[in-house]
């Protein structure tokens, strides 16, 4: 039996046959096939719409390979207000679209009031959408506070499961550990949650997207975001390769069949490492797109790595392209809020919200 089928039928293979699976150069159209098939299972032809709200590229943070780095001191800085942030809502209800993403770097700003503010004011307005934030890394009470305003999901890649690793990306004021622990108690809260990691950063090796495989089947995240690692030409890491896009697109297809019910975006950036990535990523088992609500002038200032797309299919307003778009690809926008479609096999996983 080859290693997709039983990947297919039994959602789980040994480290060594992970590492024989993915470390190749091509694409295995038995992975590409099993992992469509398995995603039409659980939700057919449909590809469900984020609209997507940068909120701020302030940033207390570090990360060694992010653009919005509170070292970088050559990003036009913005915060959104409140206004604003309620208009991007309006607009992208108007549009048809019935989740909101807000995200930010880890801005002091966006305190707990000032976020129990927005949500509680984007929630009295649209009591039929969901509301989800990727926001960083908070106490648990914190986020107790936002899920009580009415915010359904979180969305916190954890990058790298490997501490060693970890600590080659981000400054010691960081923790894998902390990173975790903030996912568990979103997950005790009751959260719909998202992670993730980045293929290909600097000092990756198999051994740690195996240990990432590893720590989401640990998890049980309802939305898993991978996305090729892009370098920015102002962080230590800009002299580094950027990440694979078969890699990329291979660990897509693994991850729906190990997690057959998640929620998985084809991201911005396998759009922009590639002008057909997204819709690559869809036929490898992606079923969710974010197009940018976030206002005209403020998009290509939320650069978290070079040449991020914001305009096109990745601008919500252009959501005729996007559907043409993923109609050629051989599938359908949605438009309600997508929840995770229940696991027949692990009945924890989440599903109201």
């Amino acid at each position: 039996m080859s290693l997709v089928k039983t990947l297919y039928r039994t959602r789980n293979l040994s480290d060594a046959e992970l590492s024989t699976l993915l470390e190749t150069d091509r694409f295995d159209p038995e992975l590409l096939r099993r992992a469509e098939d398995r995603r039409r299972e659980f939700y057919g032809s449909d590809v469900y719409l984020r609209g997507l709200i940068e909120l701020t590229n302030y940033c207390k943070n570090d990360c060694f390979y992010c653009g919005i780095r509170r070292s970088n001191a050559l990003p036009d800085r913005y915060r959104l207000s409140l206004d604003e942030i309620l208009n991007c809502c309006k607009v992208g209800y108007e549009l048809g679209y019935r989740t909101f993403v807000l995200q930010g770097g880890e801005d002091p700003f966006f305190n707990d009031d000032r976020i129990v503010e927005i949500v509680s004011d984007i929630r009295k307005r649209y009591q039929d959408c969901a509301i989800t934030l990727s926001l960083g890394e908070h106490s648990r009470e914190s986020y107790q506070r936002f899920f009580d305003a009415g915010a359904n999901r979180y969305l916190l890649r954890h990058e790298t499961a490997n501490s060693d690793h970890y600590a080659k990306l981000h400054p010691n004021s960081m923790s894998l550990e902390h990173r975790k622990q903030c996912l568990w108690h979103l997950k005790e809260i009751g959260y719909q949650v998202g992670s993730g990691f980045m293929v290909g950063s600097p000092f990756q090796t198999m051994e740690c997207l195996i240990e990432d495989l590893r720590f989401l089947q640990q998890l049980k995240p309802s939305m898993i975001g991978i996305g090729p690692f892009i370098v920015h030409r102002d962080t230590p890491f800009a002299h580094y390769p950027s990440g694979s896009l078969t890699l990329t697109l291979r660990l897509i297809a693994v991850l729906r069949l190990m997690f057959p019910y998640a929620l998985i975006p084809a991201t911005t950036a396998l759009g922009t490492i590639d002008p057909l990535g997204r819709e690559m990523g869809l036929r490898a088992g992606a079923n969710v797109v974010m197009p940018n609500l976030s206002p005209v002038e403020v998009r290509k200032k939320y650069e978290l790595y070079d040449n991020k797309l914001h305009t096109e299919k990745e601008a919500a307003e252009n959501k005729a392209l996007l559907a043409n778009s993923i109609a050629a690809a051989g599938y359908t926008i949605v438009t309600d809020i997508g929840n995770v479609k229940p696991d027949k096999e692990d009945a924890g996983v989440k599903l109201e919200g």
